[in-house]
């Protein structure tokens, strides 16, 4: 008797209804480059990936000066004693310029579609990912680009993002896994999702 007075029950439970689709959607076909230019041809765009592959994004290859060698052959522009002594990424080589004694941790990813301009005595900490690119999300999804600056005395320490069209200023600091999505004053202290300041960088002598 249960059996059935529970069958019946299971009956009348109404079934819950199809997900609605009335909210607009994109059409990734129709995405396109937007204000995205190619500075390479295809066949060198293909060379540098293998060489990155290779050797530049290789853990196995302590060797600094290999590093920038390839990239400076590739159009970056490097200054002196700087240190690529871990495995990274760079999308395109010639959009990237470094200044003196600049430090790179482990797996930074360094996605320039557009200009990336690095002072000197600047520290990129491990798994920082520069992207100087993004999508159009609310009309077409058409790739956007923009530079991204980072001042002299920079630290963005480890599992930062920063964004497209960013300028950080002299000497400030990010702190782990921040995402920078504006511009940032020098000499401040900034963290968090999205990057708030949280105090001065240097303590005045007075």
């Amino acid at each position: 008797m249960n059996s059935v007075v529970d069958d019946q029950q299971c009956e009348r439970v109404p079934r819950a209804e199809p997900a609605r689709e009335d909210g607009r959607v994109i059409d990734l076909s129709l995405a396109g480059k937007g204000n995205y230019q190619s500075r390479r041809s295809v066949l060198i765009e293909l060379l540098w990936y293998v060489l990155e592959a290779c050797v530049i994004n290789n853990k196995l290859l302590p060797l600094s000066f290999v590093r920038v060698r390839l990239l400076r052959l590739f159009g970056a522009k490097i200054g002196t004693g700087c240190r690529f002594l871990h495995q990274l990424r760079v999308k395109s080589p010639w959009n990237l310029e470094v200044g003196d004694n600049c430090w790179f941790g482990a797996d930074v990813w360094i996605y320039n579609q557009a200009p990336v301009r690095i002072g000197s005595n600047v520290c990129i900490s491990q798994g920082t990912f520069l992207t100087a690119g993004s999508h159009d999300m609310s009309t077409t999804m058409d790739l956007r680009v923009a530079p991204i600056v980072i001042e002299d005395g920079v630290w963005i320490t480890s599992k930062c993002v920063v964004q497209m069209g960013v300028t950080i200023g002299r000497s400030a600091v990010v702190t782990p896994l921040s995402v920078v999505h504006r511009s940032l004053e020098a000499e401040g202290v900034y963290g968090g999702n999205p990057c708030r300041f949280i105090r001065k960088r240097f303590v005045s002598a007075g």
